[in-house]
């Protein structure tokens, strides 16, 4: 990965940063009173996790074809896989807590966020939730989704992300973030997807690991 592609992420961050921070925080307010029919509890890696302004809320679907709906929309899971994976690319720690395949009925108020990635009125799409720690002692810029292949041959890059959740850029030393990467797919019925993540750069720009490649099979 050439390292343009911080330059790019820099700039949309500044540009959806402050907005979406504030909106995050009263979606989680009114995401207090969501219920779901699922029996299932959240998982414990989402703690602290802010509720996505854009994306229905997956976190109690653990179990294929169960249905959640709240004020964003109604999800419906069609695969998963649960099983925590963690891979090193030189002092980054990329966890990978989950992959599902879902279907999306965005709320009507929402259509027109949507129709800069497509133009179907609902849609599959699929998402990780990722964890990401810098384990040194200096700022690394890293992005853990800057490619994502399917089985099928659909290919997305970081710019096809619907979840916007600031994961790419910047990591300070010793910091850890965590959150959703999703991308949006014509075909869902897949066996894996690959991801590719950038290559690891230092404060300077200079690139210090190569990109990883992580396959995950449904």
């Amino acid at each position: 990965m050439k390292k343009a592609i911080f330059l790019f992420i820099s700039l949309s961050l500044l540009l959806i940063g402050c907005s979406n921070n504030n909106t995050e925080q009263s979606v989680a307010a009114e995401n207090q009173s969501d219920t779901t029919n699922s029996s299932n509890t959240i998982p414990s890696y989402y703690n602290d996790y802010i509720l996505n302004p854009q994306v229905s809320d997956d976190r109690f679907i653990q179990d294929v074809g169960e249905s959640f709906r709240d004020k964003r929309g109604e999800l419906t899971l069609q695969a998963i896989k649960n099983d925590s994976q963690t891979y090193k690319i030189d002092s980054i720690e990329l966890t990978i807590r989950e992959a599902k395949i879902l279907h999306f009925k965005p709320d009507y108020g929402l259509i027109d966020f949507f129709h800069s990635y497509t133009h179907d009125e609902e849609f599959d799409f699929v998402k990780m939730f990722a964890e990401i720690k810098n384990t040194s002692d200096t700022p690394l810029k890293f992005a853990p989704a800057a490619i994502v292949s399917t089985s099928s041959g659909e290919k997305k890059t970081w710019e096809d992300d619907i979840y916007l959740e600031e994961l790419n850029g910047e990591i300070g030393a010793n910091e850890t973030k965590k959150g959703n990467v999703g991308f949006i797919i014509k075909k869902s019925k897949i066996d894996f997807i690959e991801i590719t993540t950038s290559d690891v750069f230092n404060e300077k720009e200079e690139k210090i690991s190569d990109a990883e490649k992580v396959k995950l099979e449904f």
